[in-house]
């Protein structure tokens, strides 16, 4: 498979390795863009591992709780520009679509097809028209419904409305419920336990983690402490109860929520645009092509 110059482009900005190191993992996986990050991170080489960092989609996202705490709502709703997201028009599309989605208790976005807003419109059609007004694309793409009989709803959505996320509580108070939302809008965890972190991102995680250790020539005794040490950091990195609270990174969130004789049951993390690449515009390639054209 040829490689070109934008492949290798992109995986330099996801890995930020240098251009011939690029080249060569592009080269040895035959062209695949997520094999030769990992390619990449099993020589140590790569410094972002998270290409997912580089989002780029405009919009916002809405969080709605329920009066009695119990029931939580959370759309992202994007737009082709940060510009529109901040029009009046879509904001107001926005409000009357999450609140449409907490009456009726949507979890997926097809289930937007036959819900009402404004009068008598579907959301769909309500899209179209809003579409039409402004002149520019706008997508339902994703909502999370979260409730509980027997807890409380956190919610927290940063300023910037771009992070939002609902945790579902059993135990403690709507103080500690927004202090997990928040930490967990910070900490970015995967999974409320290690035990829930999936086989096979264990998997993958522990023969990058082996690579890593070979190439670094340490004896095999010694490598696989390594691993095993890398392992257990990276279980605690990514699962809630593991991670040091960001108020106070002396006390874990298993130690805040045992303090409090609460659990955290379920969350959902959105954030705006994540695994979403923004097309890059050549805009000098552009204007050559006009002038050619001409």
């Amino acid at each position: 498979m040829a490689i070109t110059a934008a492949d290798v482009k992109k995986l330099r900005e996801a890995t930020d390795c240098g251009m011939m190191e690029c080249k060569n993992a592009l080269k040895e996986v035959d062209g695949d863009f997520d094999k030769a990050v990992d390619f990449l991170r099993k020589k140590g080489l790569s410094k972002a591992e998270k290409k997912s960092d580089r989002v780029a989609a405009e919009g916002m996202i809405q969080v709605k709780l329920s009066d009695d705490g119990q029931r939580a709502i959370m759309v992202e709703i994007n737009s082709e520009t940060d510009f529109v997201a901040r029009d009046t028009n879509f904001v107001e599309f926005v409000e009357q679509v999450s609140k449409a989605a907490l009456e009726n208790e949507v979890s997926e976005v097809s289930m937007f097809e036959t819900i009402q807003i404004d009068g008598d419109k579907t959301v769909e059609v309500a899209r179209q028209e809003l579409v039409g007004r402004i002149g520019e694309n706008v997508k339902l793409r994703r909502v999370a419904y979260l409730s509980t009989t027997d807890g409380k709803i956190g919610s927290y959505v940063h300023s910037n409305k771009r992070i939002g996320v609902i945790v579902a509580l059993k135990g403690g108070d709507d103080i500690l419920a927004k202090d997990i939302a928040m930490h967990i809008a910070a900490a970015k965890p995967i999974v409320v336990s290690e035990e829930q972190v999936p086989s096979d991102v264990v998997a993958k995680e522990r023969e990058i983690f082996t690579a890593q250790a070979i190439e670094s020539g340490k004896p095999e005794n010694i490598a696989q402490k390594m691993v095993e040490g890398r392992i257990r950091k990276f279980l605690a990195e990514v699962s809630l109860v593991g991670q040091p609270f960001v108020k106070d990174p002396n006390v874990t969130i298993a130690e805040l929520l045992k303090k409090q004789n609460a659990s955290v049951e379920e969350f959902v993390r959105f954030e705006l645009g994540e695994g979403i690449e923004k097309k890059e515009e050549d805009f000098a390639k552009e204007v050559m092509s006009q002038v050619q054209g001409a």
